[in-house]
């Protein structure tokens, strides 16, 4: 049967899954906090539902010109409310949401389009393929000017970090991330952990006393998943320079990919 017969266009998201989108995309709901930013800049009008996690901008449903229903969290969305809502499409991420959720939306006949975000060059492919191809728009400007950023030369490396992103366990930011190839485009390395495969680690768990013997030039705690703070984290790194770093620009691929690398920089030399 025909892509028109059976309505819509049926296209492949970021993990090779075939994903039938109805023409327009008038409906989306975000269950990425990034995403959601970015939809907020370019698509504005189609966002009607997001997560309780998506706080930028902070007046989205102003943003949005109508109410924008929250469906709970990335790692437990209310998949009643978002069926609900009779999306065109909704907008994942391989390493923010479950396949188990993004499964049972699609076996209840709920489009799910899934990004997959490892580098920064990957970030700048996959939010290309989600505006022009999942959603049938133009490029963004901003995407464009990130773009143009980080085609930049790299900084050299004067600087190695461990970066957290938990406690009790502590848990940390591994190479195989998007947050490390940020910093290393940022002239900043991630000091070597005693990790099974570290190189291929993404956020393994690892002993405290381990991280205070890195030998870092800075310990970088992110505020975001777990809120370390300035009471809150740097207490354990007694003598070494710790840094508390917000998770946009460090984590969030989007609109602040733009000046991400200068912010970066910025926050820590």
């Amino acid at each position: 049967m025909s892509d028109e017969l059976m309505g819509g266009d049926l296209l492949a998201d970021d993990l090779g899954a075939p994903v039938r989108i109805s023409r327009p995309v008038e409906r989306v709901v975000s269950l990425v906090p990034s995403l959601t930013e970015a939809l907020a800049e370019s698509a504005r009008e189609i966002i009607y539902g997001a997560t309780d996690f998506c706080v930028r901008p902070e007046n989205l449903d102003e943003v949005a010109g109508h109410p924008v229903t929250r469906v709970r969290g990335p790692k437990n969305p209310d998949r009643t409310v978002i069926e609900q809502l009779h999306p065109d499409l909704v907008v994942a991420n391989q390493e923010e949401n479950r396949a188990f959720d993004v499964e049972h939306l699609r076996a209840d006949g709920v489009p799910v389009w899934v990004t997959s975000i490892d580098t920064v060059d990957s970030a700048i492919t996959s939010l290309t393929r989600l505006f022009t191809e999942a959603l049938g728009r133009e490029r963004p400007d901003w995407l464009t000017r990130a773009e143009q950023n980080w085609a930049e030369p790299d900084p050299t490396v004067t600087a190695s970090a461990v970066v957290c992103i938990w406690r009790d366990p502590w848990m940390v930011v591994g190479p195989n991330t998007y947050v490390a190839d940020v910093l290393h485009r940022s002239g900043v390395d991630l000091a070597p952990l005693p990790v099974d495969d570290w190189k291929n680690a993404r956020y393994p768990k690892v002993d405290l006393y381990a991280l205070q013997a890195s030998g870092a030039d800075r310990v970088l705690l992110m505020d975001q998943p777990y809120a370390f703070s300035p009471t809150d984290g740097p207490e354990a790194f007694e003598g070494m320079d710790v840094r508390i770093m917000p998770e946009r620009p460090m984590a969030w691929y989007g609109p602040g990919m733009t000046d991400a690398r200068a912010e970066v920089r910025k926050l820590i030399f």
